[in-house]
């Protein structure tokens, strides 16, 4: 086990290189787009629906249901966004527990693309509810000298997005790994189940501070 997948080289040519992240991510990718495909090609309205439907339905309302708890009304316009980074954040923490799998969450790479597809989503879902003109007000509340201070508030919560997902994640493996040098057997079980719980509340945390942002820049002209 590595403390980060990027250490695990799985194929080079000069400068190009796949890692473990890469072949990971791409992999949870292409399973979690079949896997939509094939659940959700045979939906049905009738009172008898599939089980993978039911299951379906929970994660789907449990996400709308959060994204208007925290204050987007209109939840059906950002679950598309949000629910896609945290389906894809639990996945790639759930998959610990594959033999010879190691999360991509503990890639500062991947984390550091999570967030930056936040920084860009939070200004383009606050144009798409206030127009340019509007969401660009915000940066001047309650003066106008406030603005530098907005700009470096957007920058340095992309970074903390970033870093906090890959620290809590890169510690659970650190831990695990000490915990395997010393007890090989009791211990590690019981921080491999801790650190799925962990990598659940980590997914969850980020999805909320995604749609917290977002909630931030759309309703700001209204404020």
């Amino acid at each position: 086990m590595h403390i980060t997948p990027d250490e695990l080289i799985l194929w080079e040519h000069d400068f190009i290189k796949i890692n473990a992240t890469l072949l990971t991510t791409w992999s949870m990718m292409a399973v979690l787009t079949i896997g939509s495909w094939l659940i959700t090609r045979r939906l049905s309205v009738s009172i008898h629906i599939s089980r993978w439907q039911n299951v379906l339905e929970i994660i789907v309302l449990g996400i709308r249901d959060q994204i208007r708890e925290v204050g987007l009304r209109d939840a059906e316009k950002y679950i598309g966004f949000i629910g896609t980074i945290f389906l894809f954040i639990a996945t790639a923490n759930l998959c610990a527990i594959l033999p010879g799998c190691e999360p991509p969450t503990g890639s500062l790479s991947t984390t550091a693309a999570l967030a930056i597809s936040v920084f860009v989503a939070v200004p383009f879902f606050g144009i798409l509810q206030n127009g340019i003109i509007g969401y660009l007000k915000s940066y001047f509340v309650p003066t106008p000298i406030m603005a530098p201070f907005h700009l470096i508030s957007e920058v340095s919560r992309t970074i903390a997005l970033s870093v906090r997902l890959f620290g809590n994640m890169m510690s659970g493996t650190l831990i695990l790994l000490i915990l395997l040098s010393i007890t090989p057997f009791l211990f590690p079980i019981v921080m491999t189940l801790l650190g799925l719980l962990t990598g659940m509340v980590q997914a969850y945390i980020f999805s909320i501070l995604t749609t917290v942002f977002i909630a931030a820049a759309a309703n700001a002209h209204q404020d």
